[in-house]
């Protein structure tokens, strides 16, 4: 489907790339359905935006598990919320072979998370050891990519950060290794696989961290990352690794597995990345849940991060099938997030129970304690939140300016906003009817403001036969510059990544669409 320019607005000239979103979009196969909205089929879709015209595609992630659950017309294949059982009509024998595989799981391929750039290559992705490569511009599905053939780790997180010599960091989970389970953070430098080989071969640990239990990992989405430091949050979210292993016996899925333990605190690990260990202050904090890091700066011997936090994980057992359809329409009881900053003092120098905060812009805290330990308490920049974006270069630097998805009543998102840090304002631009994904924000070439751009988002129509539009926003002002309308019914999705025409040098990356549209979007 073409969009021409005029026909609604008109998009800026400079503005030349793709954007290529993720997301589930087939939730039933025969007489199965899938239980919760993220363990759908994988659906790609992107944006070819070309002097002033916009042209999109669409078409299925066709990985093992897509071919394998299209060959038997059912779902054959495990995802994170749904158990896939032995067909009732099949031998004793194939019985025996799948309950084998479930207890020592081979996990899905079914990439439906985020799209990440390693070298040259760009895959599609979810939080397993397996990510997919994909060709950028036709979306066919390529080599099926095996993380622990080159790292030891079991899981992935779904946000990949890159710096300007074109190198990416991710970070991933080495369980029960050798008596230890582990987080490993590693480098794939940029460039690597021009010759034919998949740039994970290139692969280097930059550090790793201990876990605080062999056998209960911490749940992660994402990690910060500045120009000297990583921070990682080891939230009390935790996987049971004994009760996923029994889970298919159990007949229960690997996420009744996953718990969130209020109790806990939540440590916040430092990493240096030039010793690539970590600091030896104990930052910690009260528990709270986090997915989506919007950016961590350095200032005058502190680190700032700022995060968006839950109290719960109420929001995972949301997005279960079921229960959308009861959520809809009714006045239910939401944990709405906080856009929280924290700041991390370089130096413990101070008495016991002083607060070795010094930065003059923040309330937030971090008192010291007994035994090295500091207690880090975060500043409320704002609330009702989510699916933070920034001008990514600016990443891991000082910031002004986030463009996030306002969740404040539900997490059903008919507003974005622009928010200013500094002023603490908001400017929201409404979707009406429509729901909106992440906004993402698209930097002008030679551009000296933070704000200086556009930004993109992709709007779902609450009547699905009137098809969906992508919009396109003044990064400064956030009021409409064009919209491109598609004939098409949109499916709400998860990550994207903006690739740049050649010429263009842009380094943007698209965050997590955590959102609840409306079900009949959901399921269609």
């Amino acid at each position: 489907f073409k969009y021409r320019k005029g026909q609604n607005g008109l998009i800026p000239e400079w503005l030349q790339g793709t954007l290529i979103r993720n997301g589930p979009g087939l939730f039933s196969l025969g007489e199965t359905r899938y239980n919760h909205w993220f363990d759908g089929m994988a659906l790609l879709h992107s944006f070819t935006i070309k002097k002033g015209e916009v042209t999109y595609r669409s078409k299925y992630l066709q990985g093992d598990t897509y071919n394998s659950n299209m060959q038997a017309n059912r779902i054959v294949v495990s995802e994170m919320g749904t158990m896939a059982y032995p067909d009732p009509c099949k031998n004793i024998f194939s019985k025996v072979i799948t309950f084998l595989s479930h207890t020592i799981p081979d996990f899905t391929d079914n990439c439906a998370n985020n799209i990440i750039k390693y070298g040259n290559d760009y895959h599609a992705t979810s939080e397993t050891n397996y990510i997919r490569k994909i060709d950028p511009m036709t979306l066919e599905t390529q080599d099926k990519v095996d993380y622990l053939k080159y790292l030891p780790v079991n899981i992935v997180a779904s946000h990949t950060h890159y710096d300007k010599e074109g190198n990416s960091y991710s970070m991933g989970t080495c369980i029960a290794e050798k008596g230890k389970t582990k987080y490993t953070l590693f480098k794939v430098p940029g460039g690597s696989g021009s010759d034919g080989s998949p740039p994970l071969k290139s692969a280097e640990v930059v550090c790793t961290v201990p876990c605080r239990s062999l056998l209960t990992p911490s749940y992660y989405h994402s990690f910060g990352m500045t120009d000297n430091y990583f921070v990682f949050i080891e939230q009390p979210l935790k996987l049971d690794v004994l009760k996923m292993a029994t889970a298919y016996l159990r007949r229960v899925s690997w996420a009744s597995c996953m718990k969130f333990h209020p109790e806990d605190s939540t440590l916040i690990h430092l990493i240096d990345r030039k010793t690539k260990k970590e600091v030896g202050i104990k930052f910690y904090t009260g528990a709270m849940a986090v997915y989506h890091q919007v950016n961590a700066f350095e200032d005058d011997g502190h680190v700032v991060f700022d995060v968006i936090c839950y109290d719960d994980n109420s929001l995972y057992e949301m997005f279960y099938l079921d229960k959308l359809k009861e959520q809809m329409g009714a006045n239910t009881m939401y944990c709405k997030p906080k856009c929280k900053r924290f700041v991390l003092p370089l130096s413990d120098m101070g008495e016991t129970g002083e607060d070795l905060v010094k930065l003059k812009y923040t309330t937030a805290s971090a008192v010291k304690e007994k035994e090295g330990k500091v207690l880090c308490q975060g500043e409320v920049l704002c609330d009702g939140v989510e699916l933070p974006r920034i001008n990514y270069n600016f990443n891991g630097k000082k910031y002004r300016f986030s463009y996030m998805c306002c969740v404040d009543i539900s997490p059903v998102a008919t507003k974005i906003v622009k928010f200013d840090a500094e002023t603490k304002q908001k400017i929201e631009w409404s979707g009406g009817d429509g729901f909106a994904s992440e906004p993402v924000f698209i930097p002008r070439p030679d551009a000296v403001d933070e704000d200086d751009g556009v930004v993109l988002t992709c709007i779902i129509n609450a009547k699905p036969a009137q098809g969906g539009f992508l919009l396109v926003l003044d990064g400064k002002s956030f009021k409409e510059v064009a919209r491109a309308c598609i004939d098409v019914d949109f499916h709400m999705d998860m990550h994207g990544y903006f690739i740049p025409d050649k010429g263009y040098t842009l380094l943007v990356q698209c965050n997590c669409a955590l959102l609840l549209p409306s079900s009949h979007l959901l399921l269609s």
